[in-house]
């Protein structure tokens, strides 16, 4: 799969790849302690979990404004100082002297986090040939899953010792660790010197654009009800229904976590050559038939066999989304476009963290997960197929 990379393709596609791996790192320790941040400052979890919508809601923001700069000055160094952003936000929530300076300091963080995706995906696709976009967009696509794991990994084996606290300080190491190879290893995007030739005013390229910008953000809404549909309530799901215990609920996330990864890669890859709407519907539309193993077996086993299916396709319909939009872009905004379109689809979807609990409360969580599953994967396969595709459009000297 790597055979006929050059050096600065590798170093790129890495760094973002780690960049976005270590950003979701960041975002979910705080899943973990939300129930000792909440006791730190005396008030609910869900008071304290209004910090994950602020994330959510300020990361269109982020996107935007590193998204512009990188087009403006270049993807690699920009992409650095997003990730010093990010990483310093990280560390400084573990000084939040109240609950009004933790919501602060997590909306600023949403804001750094938002920049990542778009600017990482851009100085990777046009940093490859075209023919290994589709691999590399599944391989990043996953760093969001493998973060969820290392955050996992890390609440296992430090909590006890340095507590929520020292956890988000643990934040720190994606400045410390990857700005220095990006600096030392990392060579800037070729293609951004080609996208930088047909620069245009922002103006301008909206009212050029609207259409495929209004397309991007109704695709990524129903792309992100997907993910956080499947994911955000799955451990609610598996404790209110079934009395499962924490231990097996930590088990069966993270065999969807690692199902999520193998289909991201798998779908990505197949996407190179089937074109990327077909991988995105055929893997969405093979999501529908394992809902009831999923959310209706009775057994652990089966159970678990549901939920890697079910990640498995859902990330697999991910696996192309990084190339797809990227190459979908216009060239001079692609670091912004990307990101932005992404991340405003996620703020949108952000409502489903009442939806399915209401859902749920009329019916069951199972009927709720389920509901919301089956219409994003419809929804999905209907404006895929109703849109365009650019595979292998042009974006920096190789062909």
């Amino acid at each position: 799969m790597l055979s006929g990379w050059t050096k600065p393709a590798r170093h790129a596609v890495a760094a973002s790849y780690l960049g976005w791996t270590l950003d979701a790192f960041d975002f979910f320790i705080l899943t973990f302690v939300l129930p000792d941040v909440a006791a730190q400052f005396h008030v609910s979890i869900p008071t304290v979990a209004f910090s994950v919508t602020l994330t959510l809601f300020f990361r269109p923001v982020g996107a935007f404004i590193f998204g512009r700069l990188a087009d403006h000055y270049g993807r690699r160094h920009v992409f650095a100082i997003n990730i010093a952003c990010y990483s310093v936000f990280a560390f400084l929530t573990a000084f939040s002297p109240n609950l009004t300076g933790f919501l602060v300091i997590r909306s600023l963080f949403g804001v750094a986090m938002g920049g990542i995706w778009g600017v990482g995906a851009s100085l990777a696709m046009e940093s490859i040939k075209p023919g290994h976009r589709g691999f590399v967009s599944g391989l990043m696509q996953t760093g969001y899953p493998t973060g969820s794991l290392l955050a996992a990994f890390a609440y296992g084996a430090f909590y006890s010792l340095i507590g929520w606290r020292g956890l988000f300080m643990l934040g720190l190491a994606p400045a410390v660790l990857l700005i220095p190879y990006i600096e030392t290893c990392v060579s800037e995007s070729p293609g951004w010197a080609i996208a930088r030739s047909g620069a245009q005013g922002l103006t301008e390229i909206l009212s050029q654009h609207w259409r495929l910008a209004l397309y991007g953000v109704i695709l990524m809404t129903a792309f992100t009800f997907f993910s956080h549909g499947t994911q955000d309530f799955y451990p609610v799901f598996l404790q209110k229904q079934h009395g499962l215990d924490k231990n097996t609920v930590t088990t069966l996330a993270s065999i969807g976590s690692v199902a999520a990864i193998i289909g991201g890669v798998v779908f990505g890859s197949i996407g190179q050559k089937i074109g990327r709407r077909r991988a995105i519907i055929t893997s969405a539309l093979l999501s529908v038939p394992m809902v009831g193993l999923w959310m209706f077996s009775s057994s652990i086993l089966m159970l678990g066999i549901g939920v890697f299916l079910m990640q498995f396709f859902v990330q697999g319909a991910w696996g192309s989304v990084p190339a797809q939009l990227n190459e979908l872009a216009p060239p001079a905004v692609r670091g912004a476009f990307a990101g932005t379109v992404y991340q405003l689809g996620n703020c949108i979807s952000s409502t489903n963290a009442t939806i399915e609990p209401l859902l749920a409360e009329r019916t069951s969580w199972s009927v709720s997960l389920a509901t919301v599953a089956v219409c994003a994967a419809l929804a999905i396969s209907l404006v895929v197929w109703l849109g365009p595709e650019a595979r292998g459009v042009r974006m920096n000297n190789e062909t």
